[in-house]
């Protein structure tokens, strides 16, 4: 079985409780690597700096939102994102918890609204 690492741990350090336990039912089901969990206002900005994110203010920032990976990562393997991306909001769901998804940010099941993908964010409401 799957289990996260040392340093995908140490990026979960701070995030919303509901948020880990979304991620500790994800990883008993499917290999994840966890890219970023909370940040701080200057990393926001350096990020929106550089093009990698498209607001000020981010959920990163409260903890209430993570970046994480299929593992190994494929960045072009758009299918195994999606794949992710419906486990988390089923665990969510299961759970009750809201859960909105960088690839489907209406939550409407349609994918191809979206205007800007952000296929390894997932965010508490």
């Amino acid at each position: 079985m799957p289990r996260f690492g040392k340093r995908s741990k140490q990026r979960m350090e701070g995030i919303d409780p509901r948020l880990r336990e979304v991620l500790d039912e994800l990883i008993k089901i499917m290999d994840v690597t966890i890219i970023e969990g909370l940040r701080t206002p200057e990393r926001q900005e350096e990020l929106l700096k550089k093009g990698a994110t498209k607001t000020r203010y981010s959920k990163h920032i409260d903890g209430k939102a993570c970046d994480l990976s299929p593992y190994p990562i494929d960045w072009s393997d758009r299918e195994r994102f999606t794949y992710m991306g419906g486990m988390v909001r089923g665990i969510a769901i299961k759970l009750g918890y809201p859960i909105r998804w960088g690839g489907d940010w209406d939550s409407d099941g349609e994918i191809a609204d979206n205007s800007f993908d952000d296929l390894v964010h997932i965010e508490v409401l």
